[in-house]
């Protein structure tokens, strides 16, 4: 059964200057998971959410959605997605309930339908003692769960969230988790969720994909892709840039080396048991570690580790 389903073939997207913004990617998300899809900025990702809500057509390649051709039939696309963008487009001029029944009337619904509608919704994302209020008068997390309500009108089978928590506080951004999780595993929305944080990745997700270029560099569950280093980190504090510089020289051939001011983040296998070694290594040179700390694997790590860079907001 393919609704709820995502389906990328080979996946080409150029523009006129010849720039290949997303380079043959493949990936399948089955109907009720929730899947991140992340990468640095300008890595790809939002040319193919944008490709995967038909914004935009593909150069090459097959993407269908719950079954649907996004090319061929993107009218049908439509009815089966909602779509939450960073930005939202709701009137502030107008309540929260006002948006949400323009909506429902939007998708055909009778008055009655659309009131019934609103009022489920206004109550699921928490907003029911606000709905009469106007929505510039909303705080950023009430916009958010409004610009959600707003997406789940028509009752999509899929729900593509392009960083629907940047910018908010970590209460709000907890409430939004909390809404997310619930309709993925209680209603069996499938998710598709690009995201700067990924401590929100590491949290919601069945199934991560990391872009690069264009191209899918990393696949997996949270688990899988730390597991994928295979080694732990040991991070060295230093007075200043100049003695980590040494302590990195020092220690390059102990394991994977990233020295970024006066930290060097060694990646090391059985690190309890090296450490004591390492440690007189440095000691015997005269070099002073003002802080350490060992630990395993993180979806940041991973990030750096497959992309070269770290990922905004981690």
């Amino acid at each position: 059964m393919t609704k709820g389903t995502i389906e990328i073939s080979n996946l080409v997207k150029k523009f006129k200057d010849d720039f290949i913004a997303v380079d043959g990617i493949s990936l399948h998300v089955n109907r009720g998971q929730c899947y991140a899809f992340l990468g640095p900025n300008g890595a790809g990702k939002t040319t193919a959410i944008k490709i995967l809500t038909t914004l935009s057509e593909p150069t090459s390649g097959l993407v269908k959605v719950s079954g649907f051709d996004v090319k061929k039939e993107p009218e049908k696309v439509r009815w089966e997605i909602g779509v939450v963008l960073q930005d939202t487009g709701l009137d502030q001029d107008l309540t929260g309930r006002e948006i949400l029944e323009l909506q429902a009337r939007l998708f055909h619904m009778t008055r009655k339908q659309a009131k019934e509608r609103t009022s489920k919704l206004l109550e699921m994302v928490g907003l029911t003692k606000d709905a009469n209020r106007q929505i510039k008068k909303f705080s950023g997390g009430m916009r958010r769960r409004l610009d959600l309500a707003a997406t789940l009108v028509h009752e999509p089978t899929i729900l593509f969230l392009d960083e629907p928590t940047t910018g908010l506080d970590p209460l709000n951004r907890k409430a939004i988790w909390n809404e997310i999780r619930r309709l993925n595993r209680e209603e069996g929305v499938t998710v598709f969720l690009t995201t700067q944080y990924l401590e929100e990745a590491d949290e919601l997700a069945d199934y991560i994909s990391i872009i690069n270029r264009g191209k899918l560099v990393a696949s997996g569950t949270a688990d899988e892709l730390k597991d994928s280093i295979g080694a732990d980190l040991i991070t060295f504090e230093f007075a200043d840039d100049q003695i980590a510089g040494s302590a990195a020289r020092m220690l390059k051939n102990s394991g994977g080396i990233e020295h970024q001011g006066s930290r060097v983040t060694l990646t090391i296998q059985e690190a309890t048991k090296r450490l004591p070694m390492l440690m007189e290594k440095l000691t015997r040179a005269g070099i002073q570690i003002n802080e350490l700390d060992i630990s395993s694997p993180t979806l940041d790590d991973v990030f750096i580790r497959v992309t070269g860079e770290k990922e905004e907001g981690a």
